[in-house]
């Protein structure tokens, strides 16, 4: 009964997010800003899982996002590029499906790399280090001008493709059809997080968060337990940048910049980081955001209002929205407790 009840939040959210395109009408403005919102709240989901349950903040996970877009664009485009000593690399394009796997396997590849690397080093270092790394990733974008094009973007990435046999394919070309797949990926991502933070590994994720003497004394090997949460967490955020890069079908070094991972913080954090729905909530929110503002205010000054608001929530609610309200909510049957204890004895 308790797993039922626990099932029910996420789930009528999913329900909500399922049935919200019929209520807006197809509308393409708010659909674009649900779908951008959206890979923006997977990749909050993957910070989360290193910063919310083991306690490492990324400044550079965005890194993994770009990687995952650009590595999903060009196997989809093609290439042929002049390696040196008369090498070259030539590449025939590929089913942009294929593209998005082979995102989350770069993507996690680099993670574990990054993961092996640098959780010999905790806390301001990890950060230096995930900092430093995005920074190398975003000039080798901007250079290599021949591979990626450099700031002039790579164009024409092709829409991702899916098919069932006997049922045909279906490109993914609108609004709509985007919509309902980043939607799909979102809830996978979550219930890949919910399974692994419900088992063991996620105890051992906790327990190094919060006294990792103690978790290595009962023998949890930290490297590897950090380094396994990295790789999903950096697998995540490619899918993320491989959904983004299809759906723009258009993408340049500055999807490397470093105000998306601040986003990303933000959202984590004021929706409540180490919980499972803080980061859907928080993304929600200030994914949502800008489409409030876009009337009133330009892009730039609006890092003011989240600023604001980010005050604000942390002030009232300093954990975060979810476990906020999950605390008012557990305290409100306590409150009432003491007035039916004391009712029979008060004076008639």
């Amino acid at each position: 009964m308790s797993r039922l009840l626990h099932a029910l939040p996420p789930l009528a959210l999913l329900a909500a997010l399922a049935a919200l395109p019929l209520a807006l009408g197809s509308n393409p403005y708010l659909l674009n800003a649900l779908i951008v919102t959206g890979i923006l709240t997977i990749g909050a989901m993957s910070l989360n899982l290193l910063l919310g349950y083991t306690g490492q903040l990324s400044l550079g996970h965005i890194a993994f996002f770009g990687i995952g877009a650009y590595v999903s664009a060009l196997t989809s485009l093609g290439f042929d590029v002049e390696l040196g000593f008369g090498l070259r690399a030539v590449h025939e394009p590929w089913p942009a499906a294929v593209g998005f796997v082979l995102a989350v396997v770069a993507a996690g590849a680099c993670g574990y790399l990054i993961g092996r690397l640098s959780f010999r080093v905790r806390g301001a270092y990890f950060v230096l280090v995930t900092i430093s790394f995005a920074e190398v990733v975003r000039l080798v974008a901007l250079n290599w001008v021949e591979l990626t094009q450099g700031p002039l973007a790579l164009t024409n990435i092709p829409a991702i493709t899916l098919g069932l046999p006997g049922l045909g394919t279906w490109t993914l070309r609108t609004k709509l059809q985007n919509y309902y797949l980043v939607l799909a990926v979102g809830t996978l991502c979550w219930f890949v997080v919910a399974r692994l933070v419900g088992a063991r590994f996620g105890r051992a994720m906790r327990g190094l968060k919060e006294n990792e003497s103690l978790a290595l004394s009962v023998g949890i090997n930290a490297t590897r337990t950090l380094t396994v949460a990295a790789v999903v967490s950096a697998a995540m955020a490619g899918a993320a940048g491989s959904l983004y890069a299809h759906y723009l079908r258009i993408i340049d070094p500055e999807v490397f910049a470093f105000t998306t991972t601040v986003g990303m913080v933000i959202m984590v954090v004021a929706g409540g980081k180490g919980t499972l729905m803080g980061p859907v909530v928080g993304g929600l929110i200030f994914g949502l955001l800008p489409v409030a503002l876009r009337p009133v205010m330009a892009p730039e000054a609006q890092w003011i209002v989240y600023g604001l608001v980010l005050i604000v929530i942390l002030f009232v609610m300093p954990r975060g929205i979810v476990p906020g309200l999950a605390g008012l909510v557990r305290r409100r049957p306590a409150r009432a407790v003491p007035v039916l204890e004391a009712s029979p004895e008060a004076p008639r």
